[in-house]
């Protein structure tokens, strides 16, 4: 097993924004690191992971900044010592790493099963074709991020793992400012009027409630109300956020629902 030191370098716009100009890429590092550092404020839980990645140099990038948002990370390159090292160390949560030597992430996750492991993992990996994120899922994956991906994004799924964790009782209602909505009967009201939504409209605003006063992105959204990845130059996150605004936000003095730069959407109240 290799214990990677923590390094202090900068993300850089090659890294985690490939696909981006070099001027938005940077845009992008920066809303990404804090908005980072603001998550994990109000976080407030430090864990210690283990990232299995057989990539070096991003193994280098992850475990910097996951050490810089608080987090203790040791990292291993190889399939059979991520096995191991779950089976014998305490960790609060593992990042496998599909494609890696002596053993695939998928086979490790199985084996941890197999062997009453509850252990969180999240799987980070190129391989992004709807039937690998079901197979990933299925085999008892906990969330699945294909690359390349905003490192923000990384960590929000990160934080949602964790909550999930400590939460002892489903709710059955959310509620943000004067925003009420009832998960059993699948209504909203805002101030006691009954909004009218859509099965999409009404999954989304759940989304944005659960994660009130952090960043939702849009491909959260498609992921996880749509559960498919469209292509990037689609609307339909768009179209049904202008709906979903409309009936949540114009009706009253304060809008809940605000646009996050070149990142998603964050539900909040006044500040």
């Amino acid at each position: 097993m290799l214990r990677v030191e923590p390094i202090f370098m900068p993300l850089t716009a090659h890294m985690i924004f490939p696909n981006l100009t070099s001027a938005q890429g940077w845009w992008n590092i920066w809303l990404s690191m804090s908005y980072l550092r603001n998550l994990l404020e109000k976080a407030e839980i430090e864990m210690k992971i283990l990232l299995a990645e057989d990539d070096l140099k991003m193994a280098e990038y992850l475990t910097s900044g996951l050490v810089e948002s608080g987090h203790s990370v040791d990292h291993v390159s190889d399939g059979r010592d991520a096995l191991s090292y779950c089976l014998y160390n305490d960790c609060d949560m593992a990042i496998l790493d599909r494609m890696m030597p002596g053993m695939d992430g998928l086979s490790v996750l199985k084996a941890l099963r197999a062997a009453g492991k509850d252990l969180p993992v999240l799987f980070l990996t190129a391989l992004g074709q709807v039937d690998d994120r079901v197979e990933g899922l299925s085999a008892g994956g906990d969330d699945y991020l294909v690359k390349p991906f905003h490192f923000s994004e990384l960590l929000a799924r990160i934080v949602a793992i964790t909550r999930r964790q400590h939460d002892t009782a489903e709710a059955t209602s959310l509620d943000v400012d004067d925003l009420h909505l009832d998960l059993l009967a699948r209504t909203a009201t805002r101030q006691g009027t009954l909004i009218e939504l859509h099965a999409k409209e009404f999954a989304m605003l759940e989304i944005l409630m659960r994660n009130a006063g952090r960043v939702v992105t849009r491909t959260m959204l498609l992921e996880r109300v749509w559960n498919f990845n469209f292509e990037p130059n689609t609307t339909v996150v768009e179209t049904h956020m202008s709906r979903l605004r409309a009936k949540v936000d114009k009706p009253f003095d304060v809008a809940l629902i605000h646009t996050i730069r070149n990142t998603g959407y964050s539900l909040h109240g006044p500040r």
